[in-house]
């Protein structure tokens, strides 16, 4: 029997962990403490599998319901939701560890071990410095525009061949090969801005 929204406010903690099933593998788990989780369970390759679809009330039951449609279609495509879920977090985190800064540094780094000259290097990190604004933007999320919004600050302050330099370092910067492992292929590189 599904659960309506007046039975899961109602529904109090006992001495022990217990599941309340709404339907098609959904259920409320409640724990002793008293917060309530929401759960998927299915059944992938022959194992079974839980996948937590948020706390109540944060995730009504009308959106866990919704969760879980999307988790089943997950599973119609073949594919398995919980390792679906794992693989986004996993992307993201190294999306998101992967900034402009962090590459560019790396690049700065990898020429210094190459035997760069200490006056390219400190020009190399001016010019990281120059390009501030866009140190934090992950480098797979950086599009054309958003290195044209950087250069164009520069050249406001009427600093053009700055730009220039600027253009030119991340371009190296983009196109070393830490970078371009990085990248996804659904994005066009900034590189090929100019």
């Amino acid at each position: 029997m599904a659960l309506t929204d007046m039975q899961i406010r109602n529904i109090r903690p006992t001495g022990k962990i217990s599941q309340h099933t709404d339907e098609r593998g959904l259920y409320l788990e409640v724990q002793v403490s008293g917060s309530k989780l929401w759960r998927y369970k299915y059944r992938y390759m022959g194992k079974q599998k839980r996948l937590a679809l948020g706390r109540y009330p944060d995730v009504g039951l009308a959106e866990a319901r919704k969760r879980r449609d999307d988790a089943r279609s997950k599973l119609d495509a073949g594919k398995d939701p919980l390792a679906e879920r794992k693989r986004e977090k996993l992307v993201a985190a190294f999306n998101a560890a992967n900034t402009f800064v962090e590459i560019a540094r790396e690049y700065i780094d990898k020429r210094v071990a190459e035997g760069q000259s200490e006056a390219t290097t400190q020009k190399a990190n001016w010019l990281l410095e120059q390009l501030k604004p866009i140190w934090t933007f992950p480098v797979a999320d950086i599009k054309p525009v958003d290195l044209l919004a950087a250069l164009k600050r520069i050249e406001a302050r009427g600093k053009y061949e700055t730009a220039r330099r600027c253009r030119s370092f991340a371009g190296r910067v983009f196109r070393y090969p830490a970078s371009l492992a990085r990248r996804t292929a659904r994005h066009r590189p900034a590189a090929e801005l100019y």
